[in-house]
């Protein structure tokens, strides 16, 4: 019933910017959590970025001072701007949030990811 599309990935280079979205859609009812994974080959998932319904944030050190997650709960979509670009930051990117349907339950959605690549 609910369903995350990611849009914004892309190869740029390392200093440049990108800004990621990622939209909830279907039967909506209520957002708390919406966070920002990624994900390399080999490597263990981690978790970049996170806000909650009121928007408080909380971010990885390494993309502190870089990366800014905010939301547009009109829209049901949250965003990850990422400026300063590092090759090291080169992952694929995966949407998540926590999602109520009109039962006022929630679930744990994920998006299908979208592709970071950062040249050096």
């Amino acid at each position: 019933q609910v369903q995350l599309v990611e849009s914004g990935g892309g190869l740029v280079q390392a200093g440049g910017s990108l800004r990621l979205s990622c939209a909830a859609s279907g039967s909506v009812f209520s957002i708390n959590a919406m966070r920002w994974y990624r994900q390399t080959p080999g490597k263990q998932r981690e978790l970049v970025a996170d806000i909650t319904s009121g928007g408080s944030t909380n971010y990885a050190d390494s993309v502190k001072g870089r990366f800014t997650i905010s939301r547009d709960n009109a829209k049901n979509t949250v965003y990850l701007q990422m400026n300063s670009l590092k090759p090291e930051d080169t992952a694929g990117y995966l949407c998540n949030a926590d999602v109520a349907s009109y039962s006022r339950i929630h679930f744990n959605y994920w998006g299908q990811g979208t592709q970071v690549t950062v040249s050096s």
